[in-house]
């Protein structure tokens, strides 16, 4: 009865450019003989006119504009605003990248301290691919929980160690990635809290000391406010800095999930006087980090960087890596066991984890997810003797319990979460990170944008974060029947045979060898 909708575009496109002239000089008229208000309108086309003849007759960098004039610019306008549209009107709960609305609704009610309890029934797939917890027949009586307590540095022997109490610690984000009221928030609200923050890489940690908050320094490959006019460590910087009371750890970054293989970048748009001073580059230019730190050519120099660093600073050592091969880390591994030199920790980035900004091409094609590389990394760990060595972590989009939970299960002693703070402080999944031009304030250093932001009231989202987060974690530990996240195993866990963990269970049978479905 009817036929195919279609529009042809080049006819209407041709009627628009013609359209706009004609219709200019009708308003003209119209505002000269019948009322002058139709001038506004003669304004309006006239405008149109000339830049619809820039379009198609002037400018030579968009075809599309050249073939289809204003039409085309129309096309700009919807793809511009796409992100938002998809977020606000088509995108289900659970479609949405990296977090869906479902996941960012619950860090949003649980730093808002809402209940967040659910109706009628799960959204998630229940498919081929989602990993589950392993409830108990008879779960574990809460009051014989043993608190949690990991210490860093104890294998060592060292004077300085240092332990946390809860399972989260807050990731590295820098002054530089995030505005000055968004570092002083999570910092503030990371002490309320009593969980450490990573500094990031970005040079001498000003506002996070400000805010007497724990801290764990972050060296990048850059080694920002530690560093030689060559790029090597500078000792003396180094040591002056541990010794400041807040600083409790140091963390060497080899590599991050969202770009592996690469160096940290920050963009010009972002680096303002003080920051430039503070991490000691210049204005005007993006500032990208070097690949790989000077002193670490091979798996030799590599643990002996590693020593020099405790040394200097008589601190807890950490190293921060996402997995790219795990013959390459064994052969690390077995350098260390040589040298009898072990980073107090070892934090495993899954190549899903996020960053201000990154080479597309990077944060899609390079990197072992987290949950095989945790796993894999701790078999190794095992295999090779060392486990009792050393601490591991992991991060990579670990903004629940449940995800917390399965980390552990899989060689985890402690979780980093950085986008769970994030969206604690009201981050609406923007993707404008790295642009400057962050709506909610956090990304940014526009005062403008930044004012939106109270670090008082954010403060305390971050504190209910935790809290409510921890309280999951205790929850949801009592039904696997564990009383201690300790006691936790590969076993914990239901893996389909279509997730990617599965290979990597097969992989290292000779450490654990759960059932697959």
């Amino acid at each position: 009865m009817f036929s195919k909708l279609s529009i042809d575009l080049q006819k209407l496109a041709k009627f628009t450019n013609v359209a706009i002239p004609i219709l200019a000089v009708l308003f003209f008229l119209a505002g000269t003989y019948l009322s002058f208000y139709f001038h506004f309108l003669t304004v309006t086309f006239i405008f149109l006119t000339v830049i619809n003849f820039f379009y198609v007759n002037v400018q030579t960098h968009h075809s599309l504009l050249r073939n289809f004039g204003v039409l085309g610019q129309g096309r700009y306008m919807l793809e511009s605003i796409g992100p938002e549209l998809r977020q606000y009107l088509f995108a289900s709960d659970t479609e949405e990248k990296p977090f869906n609305r479902e996941e960012r609704s619950e860090v949003y009610r649980k730093s808002q301290n809402i209940d967040s309890a659910f109706s009628f029934g799960s959204l998630g797939s229940f498919d081929a691919t989602e990993i589950k917890l392993r409830h108990s027949l008879f779960p574990a009586d809460k009051s014989k929980i043993k608190p949690f307590s990991v210490t860093y540095g104890e294998e060592r022997g060292i004077e300085n160690t240092y332990t946390i109490t809860r399972p989260v610690i807050l990731s590295a984000m820098s002054y530089g990635a995030l505005g000055q009221p968004a570092v002083r928030a999570l910092a503030r609200g990371a002490k309320m809290a009593g969980i450490p923050m990573n500094t990031g890489e970005g040079g001498y940690p000003k506002y996070h000391l400000e805010e007497g908050v724990d801290l764990i320094f972050q060296m990048g490959t850059a080694k920002f406010g530690i560093r030689k006019e060559d790029g090597s460590l500078h000792e003396e910087k180094l040591r002056d800095l541990a010794g400041k009371d807040q600083i409790k750890m140091i963390e060497i970054k080899f590599s991050q999930g969202a770009k592996p293989g690469k160096g940290g970048l920050l963009p010009k748009e972002k680096i303002t006087q003080e920051i430039a001073e503070l991490r000691n580059v210049p204005l005007g230019k993006d500032v990208v980090s070097p690949t790989h730190h000077l002193e670490c050519k091979d798996n030799a120099t590599t643990v002996q960087f590693i020593k020099k660093v405790q040394d200097v600073s008589q601190l807890p050592v950490g190293i921060k890596m996402c997995v790219g091969s795990f013959d390459e880390i064994r052969n690390l591994i077995r350098e260390m066991k040589a040298q009898n030199t072990f980073p107090d920790y070892i934090s495993i980035d899954g190549a899903e984890g996020g960053t201000g900004a990154s080479p597309k091409a990077f944060m899609d094609n390079v990197g072992v997810p987290l949950f095989p590389a945790l796993h894999g990394v701790n078999s190794i760990l095992v295999e090779e003797g060392v486990r009792d060595k050393l601490k591991l972590m992991s991060a990579g989009k670990l903004i629940n319990a449940g995800k917390i939970l399965t980390a552990m299960s899989l060689g985890a002693d402690a979780c980093y979460t950085a986008r769970g703070f994030m969206l604690a402080l009201g981050c609406i999944q923007a993707l404008q990170c790295g642009n400057n031009t962050c709506p909610v304030g956090i990304t940014t250093q526009n005062p403008r944008l930044q004012k939106g932001l109270s670090p008082d009231r954010k403060a305390i989202r971050v504190k209910n974060y935790v809290e409510n987060l921890e309280h999951d974690f205790w929850e949801l530990l009592t039904a696997t029947g564990c009383h201690s996240p300790r006691e936790l195993t590969p076993d914990n866990l239901f893996i389909p045979e279509g997730n990617n963990l599965a290979s990597s269970l097969r992989n290292f049978q000779s450490f654990s060898s759960p059932q697959l479905v």
